[in-house]
């Protein structure tokens, strides 16, 4: 490819019955300017398309990383949510089964409880036989202890 130098520094052989040199110098000075401008826009329109091409490929990466990113917060979201299930699973477990032993711990105290009640009432009932056969026998005794005053 040329460069605009190249154009700029471009002579022409001299004939008698070539171009008029003056022409051809301005028209290569015009050349030359309109090329070097094409050249310099070219050359800025290429380290462009590269700095492109490296910020597409560093984009490329922040998307593959961010999409690494949500995989791995969904895996994460997901360990969690199960185990969050798992141990509310346990939870729940561990408190039918303390509501079970609690149950059983309330019935047997409550059969201890109505089997101790049974026994007051039979030791109830024997204290007040005694009683009543203690207050009969001093009330004989008083009849007697009456019957022998008069």
């Amino acid at each position: 490819m040329l460069t605009p130098l190249d154009i700029e520094n471009k002579r022409f052989s001299k004939t008698l019955k070539g171009y008029n040199v003056d022409e051809v110098d301005d028209f290569l000075d015009d050349l030359t300017i309109d090329y070097e401008k094409l050249y310099k826009e070219n050359i800025e329109l290429r380290e462009q398309i590269e700095q492109n091409k490296k910020d597409l490929e560093h984009y490329k990466n922040v998307e593959h990383t961010l999409q690494n990113t949500l995989i791995m917060a969904q895996t994460t979201a997901d360990d969690i949510k199960a185990n969050a299930q798992t141990r509310a699973e346990q939870i729940v477990r561990d408190a039918q089964s303390e509501a079970r032993r609690a149950s059983e711990e309330i019935t047997k105290e409550e059969f201890e409880i109505r089997k101790r009640t049974e026994e007051l009432k039979r030791q109830f009932g024997v204290y007040k036989a005694k009683m009543e056969a203690l207050l009969i026998s001093q009330l004989e005794l008083l009849q007697d202890d009456k019957k022998e005053e008069e």
